[in-house]
Parts: C-alpha cells; sequence; structure tokens
C-alpha cells in the first residue's frame, strides 16, 4: 500500500488539449499533487474560441439522465471554484440572472409546463408586460417575447476565464508544451508521446481533451469513437446611435436559440451558428438574427465589427461528453458539443476520481 501511494503522488500526467478542459483537468489535478504537463500548439480556432460562457442548468429542461447529472453536480461546484479563483482574479465571476425568451407561443407554453414542473429551481415566467420583456422589445421592435429567468443560471467570461487558468498555472509553474502530439504509445506501464517537434513525453497518463484532434491519436479499429465538427460563428455589434442604449438591456438572454451578451452601452455579441462543417458559411448575419420578422435600423450588417468562429466536436452514436478510459492510462474526456464551460467542473472531478483506478 506505501508504495501504491508512492506512485499516486509522483505520477505523471499529460494533458493534451490547452482549452478550457484541458487546462480546468490541470487545475484539479495539480491541487492532488500531481505532476502535470499540457501539450498543445494553441490554435485560435479551437472550440474554446466559440464559447459564450453560459451556464444552463436550472433552466436545463431535463430532471434526469447522465447530461443532468453533470450539469447538476457543475452547478454545485462552480460556486466553490470561483471562490478559489478569484484570488488569482478578482474579476472572474458568474453573472446572473440567465433569460430564455420565445416569439412562439408553442415554445412558451412548453417554458410555463417546465416552470411548472419545477417549482424549486429558482426559475420564474416572464410575461409581455414584464420589465425585462418591454426592455428588450424595444431595442429590438418587437412585440411577441414571452419566456422564463432563472434567478441561479448565468454566464462566466471565457476570456476572463482562460485568462485566470493561465495565472494559476503559470504560477503553479505547470509544464506546457507549445507542440501537438501526433503519436501515443504504450511501454510497458508507461506512455510516450510524441509531439510535432519529434520531442517524446513518458507519462503514467495522458488525457486527451483536444476535441476532434482526439481521433488522429487512438485506434480507431479497436475503439469506436467517433466525433464530428460542428463550427460557431459569433459576431459583434457596435452602435453609435446615441438613442440607443444597450445598457436598459439584460447583460445576456437568448431568443429562439440564438444567444445575445450586451458588453456596454454601445457593443452587443450574437452567436453562436450550428454548422456541421469546417468552413464557416457567409450569412452568418441572416442566420442569427432569423427571428427577427423587422430589424431594427441599428441591426444590420454594417455594423459588424468583429466575428469569430471555433469548431466544437459532437459524438456520434453516444451523449456529449465523452467521458472514458480506453485502457489504462489512457482517458478521453472530449466531445463537448456546447457545454465546455458548464461542464467543466464536473468532468475534471470525474477524470481526478478516474484516475485512481489507473494508478492504484
Amino acid at each position: 500500500m506505501k508504495g501504491s501511494k508512492r506512485n499516486f503522488k509522483n505520477a505523471h500526467i499529460l494533458i493534451v488539449g490547452s482549452g478550457i478542459v484541458g487546462k480546468f483537468n490541470a487545475l484539479e489535478l495539480s491541487k492532488k499533487g500531481f505532476k502535470i504537463t499540457i501539450a498543445d500548439q494553441q490554435k485560435k480556432k479551437n472550440s474554446s474560441s466559440a464559447a459564450l460562457g453560459l451556464l444552463i442548468s436550472n433552466m436545463y429542461q431535463k430532471s434526469k439522465g447522465r447530461s443532468w447529472e453533470l450539469r447538476k453536480k457543475s452547478n454545485e461546484l462552480w460556486p466553490k471554484w470561483i471562490k478559489f479563483l478569484k484570488q488569482y482574479n478578482n474579476n472572474l465571476q458568474i453573472e446572473k440572472p440567465l433569460i430564455q425568451l420565445t416569439t412562439k407561443q408553442e415554445n412558451f407554453e412548453k417554458l410555463c409546463k417546465f416552470f411548472s414542473h419545477h417549482p424549486r429551481r429558482g426559475l420564474r415566467v416572464l410575461e409581455q408586460d414584464s420589465t425585462i420583456i418591454q426592455s428588450i422589445n424595444t431595442i429590438f421592435n418587437m412585440d411577441n417575447l414571452k419566456g422564463i429567468i432563472s434567478n441561479e443560471d448565468g454566464r462566466i467570461d471565457p476570456l476572463t476565464l482562460l485568462k485566470t487558468l493561465n495565472i494559476y498555472l503559470k504560477e503553479k509553474k505547470i509544464n506546457f508544451i507549445k507542440e501537438n502530439i501526433i503519436k501515443i504509445k504504450k511501454i510497458g506501464n508507461q506512455w510516450i508521446s510524441t509531439c510535432s517537434n519529434k520531442l517524446e513525453i513518458k507519462s503514467d497518463v495522458i488525457i486527451l481533451c483536444n476535441s476532434l484532434d482526439t481521433l488522429k491519436l487512438i485506434d480507431l479499429n479497436f475503439h469506436n469513437i467517433k466525433l464530428k465538427p460542428v463550427l460557431g460563428q459569433a459576431i459583434e455589434i457596435s452602435l453609435n446611435n446615441e438613442e440607443i442604449n444597450l445598457l436598459s438591456l439584460p447583460k445576456h438572454f437568448s431568443i429562439d436559440g440564438t444567444n445575445f451578451i450586451r458588453t456596454n452601452k454601445n457593443k452587443i455579441i450574437i452567436g453562436s451558428t450550428d454548422e456541421y462543417d469546417i468552413k464557416p458559411k457567409e450569412n452568418t448575419f441572416e442566420d442569427l438574427t432569423h427571428f427577427l420578422e423587422t430589424k431594427p435600423q441599428w441591426l444590420n450588417k454594417n455594423n459588424i465589427t468583429d466575428k469569430w468562429f471555433g469548431i466544437r466536436s459532437r459524438p456520434e452514436g453516444e451523449p456529449s461528453p465523452i467521458l472514458k478510459s480506453l485502457e489504462k492510462g489512457l482517458i478521453l474526456c472530449t466531445g463537448f458539443y456546447k457545454n465546455g464551460i458548464l461542464l467543466a467542473p464536473a468532468c475534471s472531478n470525474w477524470v481526478s476520481n478516474e484516475i485512481e483506478n489507473h494508478l492504484l
């Protein structure tokens, strides 16, 4: 038993992928005393660059199953992690509440039914005459919005979160190799990972958090893992119109599946699309504003001041995300689709517990 404990403490963990999920795994595992290496070339168009940071848990319209259990666990863990990480960046916070709206009566009736079945989730119905609805109607020139509001759900700014994780990992002297891993193999009880610059990394455990690139590193003849790309685009709209003050809007809300994040009185982010491709479509603006029959004057293509995309991975034939041990010392934590930030605490907690089975 003493030998097992010593091996556990001295184990070297390689995390492949430096997005929010990969870095959150590094955060959790480093607190347990493991030696951690993160390897990634840091592509700009990874899944984290598509993230908007919405934490939809209590508003999630299911109350059982694996996805709900992960959300519930993350909902429990996020406040604790925020409190811990604030010592590295006091600007990190969960901004509440979260608002889900629709222009369709049928969808509103479903939201009301969900609300009535879950009275303890901190939800409230928003009718057309509510102050929140009226403020959005005024800015967007609408009159048919209804929905629900969750006082427990909210948003974490992805860039602030990444910055905070980077500060922590740097302070803890986590080894970071800015190279892609192109090959992994097992020799005895140890894993050898080959980088694109031919550097070899020896580790006791490999955690694959590298989205679609996961498929390049595992033997698909033995492991039935399928991931498909889902590209998400977002745009930033900037106003010069003094008559429109975006501060009258809630900080973040959704309308018929399109998300809005107001950043200041003159700027708002609109996102994100679901495109099953690796090349972004050109009609992003139309896709993101489809719910409006008549667009207000300020909401036009000429006011787009920024536009970006990220490529996420969605599992085929199994739920998102993939949390799985393929063999001793090889763990998958990938395929998050849209919920990387929300589920990062629960999934890194699962990985942390799973590693004990690999090392003891």
